[in-house]
C-alpha cells in the first residue's frame, strides 16, 4: 500500500482497490498518475477470495477490481472510472474531448477494450499468470485484434484522436503484456511504437511484470 499526499481542495481520501498483476486495475492506476491525483493503494487479496468478502461486496456488488473511493463516492469498473476521471480532473479535456465525434471514437476502443481485448490477450495471459485450464480461442481473437491495430496504428498515432485519450489507457496494460500470455508482439511493429508513446507519457507507471510462458 502507498500513501501519497492529499490535495488540499479535495479533503477526502482517494483509493485504490486493486491487484498489482490486473490490467483493469492498472488502468486506473495508470490515468490517476498521469492526472497527477494523490491515491492510496490498497491491494486486494484475490487469492484469500477478499474480493467476494462482504466488505468488499458493499463496495462492488460484483466482486470485482479496481474499485475507486473518489469525492465522497465508490466507483467501480476500470472503464467508468476512466471516464469519471477525464470528466472531473482534466479540465483540458484532453483524454476525454467534449467533441461527439471524437467521444464516439473513444468509446468504440472502450468498447474494444471489453470486448476483444478481454476475451484475447487477457484471457490468454489468465491461463498462464494465474494457472487457467487453456484458452486456444484466446490467441485467435488476440490475433485479431493486433490485426486491426496493427493496420489503424500505422495510420494514425493514438487510437482514437491525434493525441493521446483514455482509449489509449484502457488497451494499454494487457497489449504491453500480451507475452506472459504466449503472444509475441515482435509482429506488430505499429502497436510496439504507439506502447512507446505511451510509456513516454509525463507520470506514466507501468504495471508489474510476470514471468513469461518460456520462463516459467
Amino acid at each position: 500500500m502507498s500513501n501519497t499526499a492529499s490535495n488540499p481542495t479535495r479533503p477526502t481520501v482517494t483509493r485504490l482497490y486493486r491487484h498489482a498483476l490486473s490490467g483493469h486495475a492498472h488502468r486506473a492506476q495508470l490515468m490517476l498518475s498521469l492526472l497527477q491525483v494523490p491515491v492510496e493503494l490498497v491491494d486486494v487479496d484475490l487469492a484469500a477470495g477478499e474480493h467476494k468478502s462482504p466488505a468488499f461486496l458493499a463496495r462492488n456488488a460484483f466482486g470485482q477490481l479496481p474499485v475507486l473511493e473518489i469525492d465522497g463516492t465508490v466507483l467501480a469498473d476500470s472503464n467508468a472510472i476512466l471516464l469519471y476521471l477525464a470528466a472531473t480532473r482534466d479540465p483540458q479535456r484532453q483524454w476525454w474531448p467534449e467533441d461527439a465525434r471524437t467521444q464516439a471514437e473513444v468509446q468504440r476502443w472502450l468498447s474494444v477494450a471489453a470486448g476483444p481485448l478481454a476475451h484475447g490477450p487477457a484471457a490468454a495471459r489468465v491461463v498462464h499468470v494465474f494457472k487457467r485450464p487453456p484458452n486456444p480461442q484466446a490467441l485467435t481473437i488476440a490475433t485479431g485484434l493486433f490485426g486491426v491495430m496493427e493496420q489503424h496504428l500505422g495510420q494514425q498515432p493514438w487510437l482514437a484522436a491525434d493525441h493521446a485519450t483514455i482509449a489509449d489507457i484502457a488497451l494499454y496494460a494487457y497489449t504491453a503484456h500480451a507475452p506472459e500470455g504466449g503472444i509475441a508482439l515482435a509482429p506488430w511493429p505499429h502497436i510496439r511504437a504507439w506502447l512507446a508513446r505511451i510509456e513516454a507519457l509525463p507520470g506514466f507507471v507501468g504495471m508489474q511484470r510476470s514471468a513469461l510462458p518460456t520462463e516459467a
